[in-house]
């Protein structure tokens, strides 16, 4: 779906190293491994993350593609390493051994453990875990750190909230100076919830699912601020915003929908967002359709909302069946979240702004920072 842009990632859970490389961006823009390391930082909090988030402290090293603090517009490539590593090395080596290494066999209701076995005709589910795992969101997140920083060269923000964690829900209708200000207030809180009177009720909710052995999930808000008239195109259904959009935020782990602007069933005539000329622009008196109108963005904010499942993995397993001796047992135990909706929102970020770039590039151009901006200046509409 992405035309300018192209990214990939390699790497398992418990492997050496989560391994990224983005191609596309143009040459010039300024980009350190502290301000990636502060994003992956954002990613790893949160309450009802589990033990991993206290062994690994994410920190990439920038191999290729940058040099003396800016792009050269040549692929840049980085890695982080897993310090957990160090207690998987015999499990995970990449070089045959003599070990004997025991094969997991119980497959996890909901994860890609079944359907992956028999796609590749594995008789160990520890082959689809390693790259299945959510762990790999880590390297998407320091990829998309660097889309975020291009994003903000040009005064575009993208910004998000948890709104509900189980059945505890935040109504918090949010005005467009909340939006602006919305990751200046979330971040350093424990569910990223703008209304910070529901932390007990979240946290009793999670506090219950651990004891039972359960996981929880729950609904993400994010919204982008700054788009100019046009990213997109309504020509074929794969220049869409809105597909694009959907591809990649639908790629996340665990995530099952997507929303673009209001949820509520109405009517035309009180859905759609009327249209005014106030102070020589085009002005309008709501937001249902979350900023896209014919696949294409419109100015206003571009408002998604995202559904997280439970987590697949729970220390109290769901009912399986061997593949090996296909007796009836209960599914394998991996260590995980209790609940990671907090996390997501981070991801979701980070996987809406490839799509920005993406199509920013492919309507204004320009191989340099100093071109591109050049091109936006004189052409870009709001």
């Amino acid at each position: 779906m992405l035309t300018k842009l192209k990214f990939l990632t390699a790497g398992e859970s418990h492997g050496k190293a989560l391994v990224g490389i983005i191609q596309g961006l143009p040459a010039g823009l300024e980009i350190s491994k502290e301000y990636i390391n502060n994003h992956l930082a954002r990613r790893q909090l949160g309450y009802g993350r589990g033990a991993r988030m206290k062994i690994e402290s994410d920190s990439v090293k920038i191999i290729s593609g940058v040099r003396l603090g800016k792009t050269i517009g040549s692929p840049i490539s980085i890695m982080i390493e897993n310090k957990d590593y160090q207690n998987w090395k015999d499990r995970m080596s990449t070089e045959p051994s003599n070990k004997e290494i025991n094969k997991i066999t119980l497959p996890r209701p909901g994860h890609a453990d079944l359907a992956g076995i028999n796609k590749y005709d594995f008789d160990d589910i520890r082959n689809v875990i390693e790259r299945s795992s959510a762990r790999e969101t880590a390297m998407r997140v320091a990829l998309g750190a660097i889309c975020m920083k291009f994003l903000e060269d040009v005064n575009i923000s993208i910004q998000s909230r948890v709104s509900r964690i189980g059945d505890v829900v935040d109504k918090t209708l949010l005005s467009l100076k909340d939006y602006s200000k919305l990751n200046q207030k979330v971040d350093n809180t424990k569910f990223r919830c703008f209304d910070l009177s529901l932390d007990k009720n979240m946290t009793d909710v999670i506090d219950n699912c651990k004891k039972r052995g359960d996981t929880v999930g729950g609904d993400i808000e994010v919204v982008a601020l700054g788009l100019p008239y046009g990213l997109g195109s309504y020509i074929q259904w794969d220049k869409k915003l809105n597909s694009i959009i959907g591809s990649l935020i639908l790629s996340i782990n665990a995530f099952k929908s997507l929303t673009i602007g209001s949820k509520n069933n109405l009517f035309g005539s009180q859905y759609h967002d009327e249209i005014s000329w106030e102070e020589n622009e085009y002005k309008r008196l709501s937001n249902s359709a979350g900023g896209i109108e014919g696949g294409m963005s419109n100015t206003l904010p571009l408002l998604l909302n995202m559904t997280m499942k439970p987590i697949s993995t729970l220390s109290s397993p769901l009912q399986s069946v061997d593949i090996k001796t296909k007796e009836t047992k209960s599914a394998h135990k991996e260590r995980s979240d209790t609940c990671a909706v907090p996390a997501a929102s981070i991801i979701c970020e980070h996987m809406l702004s490839f799509a920005l770039v993406d199509l920013l590039l492919d309507k204004f151009g320009g191989d340099s920072m100093k071109q591109f901006k050049t091109h936006y200046k004189a052409s870009a509409k709001f």
